[in-house]
């Protein structure tokens, strides 16, 4: 072949990955055709195929995210005879496809037979949520029919892997001879849709088409519109988390709207979202669930400590969709990244629920369907992809950090987010904040980060975050006191103003926060085992153990909190919760140190707390001098120091020097 053609044939086939890696994210990032990362889309010419490796997502997939295999390989897998035997035709049949797969890096979708066999080179599979409605209904074949006519290609439902693939390629094959044509449209009963073309503008066509047609059959509309969260999830979660967590820490995550009210106020209703519609609902969601009906915090307490041990005891396994009464839906992952799926997914299972009743109502898989896919390898696989890791220090436990938008605060949480903790940015500032948790959760694993705005000194607004906290994460493992102000000036200067203000940030606002976090923190002890402690920490100061010329009204009031942290320990040991201090020396790198306007060496200049400085540069000199270890402290440093108090189970009311030995305890 010349060179020429050659490189015709290349660019041709780049273009069309190109346009299959489009396609791919454009239904991707929607949440009407795809969630969890589910769904596969291909291209293939006559030599390969280009599909959608396992654990790649949709919505953000690159080249990378394709297994290229060969079709040739592929092809005897269609009259290829396997064993009888289902476990180990699975086997057969994933050792076919690895054979046949050229990046041997990548494992392709299960679904890739099918993919092949279907004649055009574009093909798009996925489980929109309005299709399932249809297809998980009782009626799905007779509204098919009158929906769109005698010429759809219905599969009804088949265990997936070899057996689904045979069953649909001998549809395929009836297909072309009754219709003398290929199909472009597979509906799958209690699975989804696959539509194939021979362009992707062509596919866009196809599927707005079908939604259109189905939007319009649709009698009853979903029920819409966000709920607030009561407020007793906050006596009621932190509990329930520590009573699912014996075998691992838990994250629970809450939802409520206007469909999840639908279903958690009524018993009866409930009935029709007991069983799973979708084998993707069996893989993040498990396939039973657990329901509970109590009317007041302490009877679904009561029944939550009865039901929870009694489903384990019969399933085997903890439930991990948990809808409460009166409270929403509620996640239980082993981790935060885990919980967001659980919640979509099972909420796309009932949005299922409820569209099927305009087509006979709802058809859920049966008891052997559920147990092909539980015990099906492929599912276990996808199933570990989804969970996801978080190896740390702080693994899964929830960390809220008070003045957390930037400076010594932001550096705490990020080194703890990094050691696996789920982050709450408790702060003011809400641009800086948002800022932050927006980055902290682009470098995180399986945890999460968020914001949420604070006013440290206001009993509601911590109250407010005390409910945020518990609806996104299900608990506080530990509380780490960190904002704080500095108005630098001696007797003089000092005005009464400026001492309450950095009195009432610096220990008053200490006593705020101890007291609304210590109540959840009481909850999830009082249910805990035994070997689990809470902590509150305090960021103190070195100026919290000796005093801090021309500063009294900051080390007055870090002398205090040192006081506070005592005497909450003395009162919360009963609780297993632990309370104590780190006591930082100088951040030298950090705003309040170096910010050009307000920073402390600024401030400290114009004090004349520096005898004979006449520069910044000189203040700094004369700050370092006084450090053995000639060493600013830095949030790292401090992370360490907040790690191993909350690690250790034999100190509380401790104020821990983190200063360079600028500062020793007698």
């Amino acid at each position: 072949m010349p060179v020429a053609a050659d490189v015709t044939i290349n660019e041709n086939r780049m273009d069309q990955i190109k346009e299959l890696i489009l396609i791919s994210q454009y239904y991707g990032a929607d949440s009407r055709f795809v969630i969890a990362g589910g769904g596969n889309t291909s291209w293939k010419n006559e030599e390969k195929i280009w599909v959608k490796a396992s654990g790649a997502a949709l919505a953000n997939i690159t080249e990378e995210g394709f297994a290229v295999l060969d079709r040739s390989v592929l092809a005897p897998m269609s009259v290829k005879v396997y064993s009888s035997d289902a476990v180990q035709r699975e086997v057969e049949v994933k050792n076919d496809l690895a054979a046949a797969t050229l990046t041997k890096d990548k494992r392709p979708s299960v679904e890739t037979s099918m993919h092949n066999v279907i004649g055009y080179p574009f093909v798009v599979h996925l489980h929109p949520t309005i299709v399932n409605g249809l297809m998980c209904a009782h009626n799905a074949a007779k509204e098919l029919k009158r929906l769109f006519g005698d010429k759809t290609l219905y599969v009804e439902y088949t265990d997936p892997g070899y057996l689904l693939f045979k069953k649909v390629n001998d549809q395929i094959r009836e297909y072309r001879e009754k219709h003398r044509e290929e199909p472009q449209v597979i509906w799958l009963q209690n699975h989804g849709i696959f539509v194939a073309a021979d362009t992707i503008e062509e596919i866009r066509t196809i599927y707005a088409d079908i939604m259109e047609r189905l939007e319009k059959a649709i009698t009853q509309p979903l029920p819409q519109g966000e709920k607030e969260i009561c407020p007793s999830v906050v006596t009621i979660l932190p509990a329930m988390r520590m009573m699912l967590s014996g075998g691992g820490m838990k994250t629970l995550k809450v939802r409520n709207n206007g469909l999840i009210q639908y279903y958690d106020e009524s018993e009866a209703d409930q009935q029709k979202i007991m069983r799973p519609f979708t084998p993707d609902a069996i893989v993040y969601c498990k396939s039973n669930y657990l329901f509970l009906n109590g009317e007041t915090p302490e009877s679904l307490l009561d029944e939550a400590e009865k039901a929870i041990p009694a489903f384990a005891k019969k399933w085997d396994y903890l439930p991990k969709v948990i809808l409460i009464k009166g409270i929403g839906l509620i996640a239980v992952g082993d981790n935060a990244i885990q919980s967001d799926t659980i919640l979509d997914v099972f909420e796309d299972a009932m949005k299922v629920a409820y569209l099927s009743s305009s087509f006979g109502g709802a058809h859920p898989m049966t008891q052997q369907q559920i147990d092909f896919i539980d015990h099906w390898e492929v599912e276990h696989y996808r199933r570990n992809v989804a969970a996801g890791s978080t190896r740390g220090r702080s693994e899964n436990k929830t960390i809220v950090v008070t003045g957390a938008a930037q400076g010594f605060g932001e550096g705490i949480g990020r080194y703890l987010l990094q050691e696996g903790a789920n982050i709450v940015i408790a702060d003011l500032n809400e641009e800086a904040g948002r800022a932050t948790a927006d980055h902290f959760n682009k470098i995180a694993g399986s945890n999460r980060a968020c914001f949420v705005k604070t006013n440290v000194a206001d009993m509601a607004s911590l109250e407010h975050l005390m409910h945020r906290t518990v609806c996104e994460f299900g608990a506080i493992d530990c509380f780490i006191s960190n904002a704080g102000v500095l108005r630098a000036g001696g007797l003089e200067d000092m005005t009464p103003e400026h001492f309450d203000f950095v009195t009432k940030i610096n220990y008053s606002a200490y006593f705020y926060c101890t007291k609304v976090v210590s109540r959840i923190m009481k909850l999830q002890t009082k249910y805990a085992n035994d070997d689990y402690y809470a902590d509150i920490i305090q960021v103190n100061s070195k100026s919290g153990l000796e005093g801090s010329k021309a500063n009294f009204a900051y080390a007055g009031g870090k002398f205090g909190g040192v006081g506070l942290t005592q005497s909450f320990a003395l009162e919360l040991a009963p609780f297993r919760i632990k309370v104590n201090a780190v006591c930082p020396g100088n951040f030298y790198e950090g705003p309040l140190w170096s910010d050009p306007e307000q920073g402390l060496f600024v401030q400290y200049l114009r004090a004349g707390k520096v005898p004979g400085a006449k520069t910044i540069e000189d203040v700094k000199a004369f700050y370092l001098s006084k450090v053995p270890m000639r060493k600013g402290c830095t949030p790292e440093d401090v992370t360490q120091g907040i790690l191993y108090l909350m690690e250790q189970c034999g100190e509380t009311g401790q104020a821990l020097p983190i200063t360079g030995g600028q500062v020793m305890l007698n």
